[in-house]
């Protein structure tokens, strides 16, 4: 049976109450009202859920260090539909995260079978999109990173076929393969800490996949040598595979601790302090004392067209790249949530809660909350016919993507000096 979440699938992911009832993500709630001056993303809900997102807001607040990271699949050109996350991933960097994003070609040709050449070709084209919003950080292709393999080979001694059947569906017909990119994600997700020292991890993503975080965080939990468990008057760092000297490391630090077989119980100390001391002698000792990462969770902005907007629906979305004449096109094709003649539109006013033509605006192309809101209510209060909204929406996606390809030209030089300039 194939599980309800994919991320390989083009179908809509389930709605948001049921993320928090069903997969245990938590709502986003008051931790947005911690951040100062938040983005639109979150101001506007539409990132609904994490799963330990305080932590990142703890880094932010204190000017702690936090890592975040994304990964693109390079199948096709970048669009519309990937934009949010690397919106988020942004932000994150400016509020002070260490910046990390992986090119997936070995999951592209996995699970694609797109040439590696081609994954090359697209590759690059995200990086160019990334640099255009501001992104700085580390950026690497799968097949290129012998440190993430060599990662990744680790991560796989604690998964079995088991454990990726019940998460992604797998069965007896599912490639090696793409098996093997399962676990290289992982490895992506754990990499800013191995590459630059273990910290509080946030990856944005939307809901469809959840399937690795939630195996992330389990390899991360299996790679640990303790445990640091609270109990009601002491904290005890508690031995998984961690050799005796870890052990006695783990009592010398803290005199007056009580040392039994395989674990360590120590009052009076504050469980964040011990946690600390626990990860370093872990590291000591040849460990790597991950956190687990944590996670937020947007909702998908629908196709133009209803529905997932996916590159195997071409007129869901448009690409970053294409003709300015077929975005139009697309744009003013869009389906809306109007009434089906201009009385009714009139008379009852719109639904722009469920038109992909405000949604549009709501996402990325509206900057202004009081602007966003005053399109809401004509649109409702029978104002705002479809034809306008549609040609006022298109002059600010024509803006968009005029700055934003200028932008892509002036920072082309970053993606040549890494990875070569095109060959075609």
């Amino acid at each position: 049976m194939q599980p309800e979440i994919n991320p390989w699938s083009v179908q809509a992911a389930p709605d948001a109450e049921r993320l928090f009832t069903d997969f245990g993500i938590e709502p986003i709630g008051s931790l947005t009202d911690r951040i100062e001056n938040p983005p639109p993303f979150l101001r506007r809900g539409i990132v609904v859920g994490h799963r330990d997102y305080g932590m990142i807001v703890d880094a932010i607040e204190q000017k702690t260090p936090f890592h975040v990271l994304t990964g693109f699949m390079p199948s096709g050109h970048p669009h519309l539909g990937h934009l949010m996350v690397m919106k988020e991933v942004v932000w994150h960097v400016q509020a002070g995260g260490c910046g990390y994003v992986a090119i997936a070609d070995r999951e592209a040709h996995a699970v694609r079978q797109t040439p590696w050449d081609a994954c090359r070709r697209f590759g690059k084209e995200y990086l160019l999109c990334l640099y255009a919003l501001g992104f700085e950080g580390t950026t690497y292709f799968q097949s290129d990173n012998t440190t993430l393999k060599d990662l990744a080979f680790e991560a796989a001694t604690k998964v079995n076929f088991s454990d990726l059947s019940a998460i992604y569906g797998f069965s007896q017909d599912t490639g090696l393969a793409h098996a093997m990119s399962v676990i290289t994600q992982v490895a992506d997700i754990l990499y800013p800490q191995i590459d630059a020292g273990p910290a509080p991890t946030i990856v944005p993503v939307g809901v469809d996949q959840d399937p690795h975080i939630r195996l992330t965080r389990d390899v991360a939990f299996k790679l640990r040598m303790f445990t640091v468990e609270r109990r009601e008057e002491y904290v005890s760092v508690r031995s998984k595979n961690a050799p005796e000297g870890a052990i006695e490391a783990v009592s010398d630090a803290f005199p007056g601790s009580k040392r039994y077989e395989g674990h360590v119980d120590i009052h009076g100390i504050d469980p964040g302090l011990v946690q600390e001391v626990a990860r370093r002698i872990e590291r000591d000792f040849g460990g790597f004392g991950f956190y687990s990462p944590s996670s937020t969770y947007h909702l998908f902005m629908p196709g133009l067209q209803g529905g997932k907007m996916s590159s195997s629906v071409p007129e869901s979305s448009f690409t970053f790249f294409e003709p300015g004449d077929s975005i139009k096109k697309k744009v003013m094709n869009a389906l809306t949530g109007g009434r089906t003649t201009r009385e009714e539109q009139e008379r009852l006013g719109g639904e722009p809660d469920g038109c992909p033509v405000f949604q549009l605006n709501r996402f990325h192309m509206e900057e202004d909350d009081s602007e966003l809101a005053e399109i809401r209510r004509a649109c409702m209060a029978g104002e705002l016919l479809c034809g306008t909204c549609k040609k006022q929406t298109h002059a600010r996606v024509a803006a968009f993507i005029e700055d934003f390809r200028e932008r892509m030209q002036s920072v082309r030089h970053l993606v040549e000096e890494a990875y070569g300039p095109d060959t075609e």
